[in-house]
């Protein structure tokens, strides 16, 4: 499973490269466009999640994260986040 930003960079491309497919027929092409448009329609809201998750982290290490925790203790960056060498 994928499940890193970069992960669905990847993905996007490769479903730009199956739709430039000159082997594709005008059937094979329309599901190929319709699947774009559910996966981009899903990776927007991906995005618009690792945002906010980016806000939240930036927020915790501005302000701290209440009474008690100093406000110079950094939050860990969200998984979804991280950049992994493969």
């Amino acid at each position: 499973m994928m499940n890193t930003l970069s992960d669905l960079n990847n993905y996007l491309f490769e479903q730009i490269e199956r739709m430039n497919d000159d082997e594709l027929t005008e059937e094979q092409l329309q599901k190929e466009i319709l699947r774009s448009q559910a996966v981009t329609k899903v990776a927007e809201v991906i995005v618009r999640n690792g945002e906010l998750a980016l806000k939240t982290m930036q927020h915790l290490n501005e302000y701290g994260y209440g009474t008690g925790r100093p406000a110079a203790e950094l939050a860990p960056v969200p998984a979804m986040l991280e950049a992994k060498n493969k």
